[in-house]
């Protein structure tokens, strides 16, 4: 069994659809809602501490059908299944695509449960103080050395959570940019910090160029045998990372089942758990595992990452919308949009279906975005008075964590009045200005959350991996592959031997030898 591999745009369901559009690309949602004073209520979904207003979107009940049956066609249900019971449906790379499995306490990998132990003993450790440095001294900073996946999920968990944060201070080093490393190393005491060196392969240029520059610089005060209290490793090459000093019981371990992009729930997140401890970080994974049942479980017309899906491919096939807008508002998630990024736009921007045929229709949507109030001062104007069509989630939460009642009241007013100004517009008014007109019928989901909890971000989470999920599947293409990133890798050793050896003869396009000699001078 593998996953179906079903043209979408070969199916009933698309076919109707495009008879649909035709019918609806020029409806205005400020009618749809004057005429149906239940809309609100029926395009809305209460789960948990989750409540999802879909209501301000571009669609009838017929949309919705019309949609859910298209999801049906393509047998998305029998692709959930798939994903869940550990086939390879990651064909090109011949992988399982397990992250769930790192989640769910019900019926858990011994492998995990084993990981995890490590992980609860080691950072409870660390935080006590019980973990001490090479000179007697307890740690005071950890420095997570990742990149992608490894350094984009747990920094942007670790900023979501920062409320709950204890006295650590958690810093990340990802980028390449030698003046990056040595900025986020000057101030740090290196007998009291500890690095987690986070690389499935442990051969990562940009990981492995990082960790050898800290290593260097922690060596110039003290000698190789202290590394054994300041490096631990994440990682399935043992071999590698023993010959970097990392001691043998200093590395946790990676799976090839669990992708980079979506392996913040597993050992990648060790830096997550010496910041807002163990326990907060198994609730971010029970958050995660309530939505991956929901999922699992609930009739599409009820799905939340599917409904979401199914609006998304709506806007990006029909519509022929680019992009779509993320605005959270909590400053605590001004790393989300980021993070989403690589999982939607690595996922799936790609041209080849799972036939092995070109693709010859929209896939992938360009996600961006900044969090609210900001983004308002910033790129709003576009989205109310632009040409684009920008279908928009608004994120909020219905309770602030530290209690300033007056700046919430004042936060969520602005979200759910950018939403309501984005449908409305001026419709309907008289205005004789030009300038202050506003079309409206702008679409947006509002997914409201009760809480900014652990628990609650993991749901979050979950939620957006299952949408990207779904849309993968209705496209038919692989979702949980990335060569486009691998053939970037293989270019760059060309072009860097090619700097180093000053041997232009290894670079074939004239555009970068002209660049390359810019630099040699």
């Amino acid at each position: 069994m593998s996953l179906p591999k079903i043209n979408p745009t070969q199916t009933k369901a698309w076919k109707a659809l495009q008879q649909h559009f035709s019918e609806m690309e020029n409806k205005k949602m400020q009618d749809l809602f004057a005429e149906d004073a239940t809309r609100s209520k029926k395009f809305a979904i209460e789960w948990n501490d989750f409540f999802i207003d879909y209501s301000k979107n571009r669609m009838t009940d017929t949309t919705k059908r019309l949609l859910i049956d298209l999801a049906k066609e393509v047998k998305l249900e029998e692709a959930i299944s798939a994903q869940f019971k550990g086939i390879k449906i990651n064909e090109t790379e011949d992988r399982a695509v397990l992250h769930t499995a790192l989640r769910d306490f019900s019926d858990m990998r011994p492998e995990v449960s084993d990981t995890l132990q490590k992980m609860k003993v080691f950072s409870e450790a660390v935080i006590s103080g019980a973990w001490k440095g090479c000179t007697g001294k307890p740690i005071t900073d950890v420095v997570n050395i990742g990149v992608g996946g490894s350094d984009l999920g747990p920094k942007m968990v670790t900023e979501a959570l920062q409320y709950y944060k204890n006295h650590l201070n958690v810093h990340f080093i990802s980028n390449v940019d030698g003046d990056h490393v040595s900025e986020s190393i000057q101030d740090l005491n290196p007998e009291t910090t500890l690095f987690i060196v986070v690389s499935k392969s442990f051969t990562t240029l940009e990981t492995l160029t990082n960790a050898n520059t800290v290593r260097n610089w922690f060596l110039k005060q003290h000698s190789a045998q202290d590394i054994e209290n300041h490096f631990v490793a994440v990682s399935t090459n043992k071999e590698a990372v023993f010959d970097f000093g990392i001691a043998s019981k200093n590395i946790f371990p990676m799976w090839d089942w669990v992708g980079g992009r979506f392996s913040l729930w597993s050992a990648v997140g060790l830096s997550i758990c010496c910041a807002v401890g163990y326990d907060n970080f198994e609730a971010l994974l029970k958050g995660a595992h309530e939505m991956d049942t929901h999922f699992q479980t609930s009739a599409f017309g009820e799905n939340i990452p599917v409904i979401l899906a199914m609006l998304s491919i709506w806007y990006a096939n029909f519509f022929e919308a680019e992009s779509e807008a993320v605005i959270p508002y909590s400053e605590y998630l001004s790393k989300l949009v980021t993070y989403l990024q690589q999982g939607v736009m690595e996922s799936n921007g790609k041209g080849t279906d799972r036939n092995g045929n070109k693709v010859n229709y929209t896939t992938g949507t360009i996600v961006w975005g900044d969090t609210g109030t900001n983004a308002q001062h910033a790129f709003f104007q576009l989205l109310h008075q632009g040409k684009r069509l920008i279908p928009v989630d608004f994120i909020a939460f219905a309770k602030s964590l530290h209690g300033k009642k007056e700046h919430h009241k004042k936060l969520i007013s602005n979200c759910f009045a950018q939403s309501e100004s984005l449908l409305q517009g001026t419709y309907g008014k008289e205005i004789e200005n030009p300038y202050k007109q506003f079309e409206g019928n702008k679409p947006s989901n509002t997914i409201l959350i009760e809480k900014l909890t652990p628990h609650n971000l993991g749901s979050l989470l979950a939620l957006y991996e299952h949408k990207l999920f779904v849309q993968g599947v209705v496209w038919n293409i692989f979702s949980y592959d990335q060569w486009g990133v691998e053939l970037g890798k293989t270019v760059a050793k060309n072009v860097m031997e090619a700097i180093r050896t000053k041997d232009c003869s290894l670079i074939t396009n004239q555009s970068t030898e002209n660049l390359l000699s810019k630099i040699s001078k």
